[in-house]
């Protein structure tokens, strides 16, 4: 897939190709979790990954090393957060998970989410990185896309 390759797809139909596994025994807290995960696409920079993550009933611990956002496909997940308090995540709703946050997932039957994980980048390059692209805008050697329009 070349750099301005578009890519449309629906994550509820996905059935084939998936890579299935349990969750890593240390973090599984009850029942026998198993996933199974399709990895739609990777950034050209390499710092973004989109999938698609189904799950079986269950109740484990995740520990986040990377960015992810995440929007629920089907059924619903509970999450304890590290307060101790538990929401709800159905279809259609999103959730945000910092990297180096932790919390509990309880699913009582299924549920799949579309995952969108982003490495984390020290603040100053960060800020270099907008200020890089602002130089580029400003001077007209890039044009906004269509979100800044």
């Amino acid at each position: 897939m070349s750099r301005t390759s578009i890519v449309i797809t629906t994550p509820a139909t996905f059935e084939l190709g998936a890579r299935t596994a349990p969750v890593a025994p240390r973090w599984v807290l009850a029942g026998e979790p198993i996933t199974r995960t399709w990895n739609v696409l990777r950034s050209h920079d390499l710092t973004s990954d989109i999938m698609v993550w189904e799950c079986s009933a269950g109740r484990f611990e995740c520990r986040y090393r990377q960015d992810e956002a995440v929007m629920i496909v089907e059924g619903e997940v509970f999450i304890t957060d590290e307060s101790g308090e538990e929401r709800r995540l159905g279809p259609g709703d999103l959730g945000f998970f910092p990297a180096g946050s932790s919390c509990i997932w309880r699913i009582a039957e299924r549920v799949r989410k579309i995952a969108i994980l982003r490495e984390t980048m020290w603040k100053p390059a960060g800020f270099g990185l907008k200020v890089w692209k602002r130089f580029l805008l400003m001077t007209g050697l890039s044009t906004p896309g269509p979100a800044a329009a």
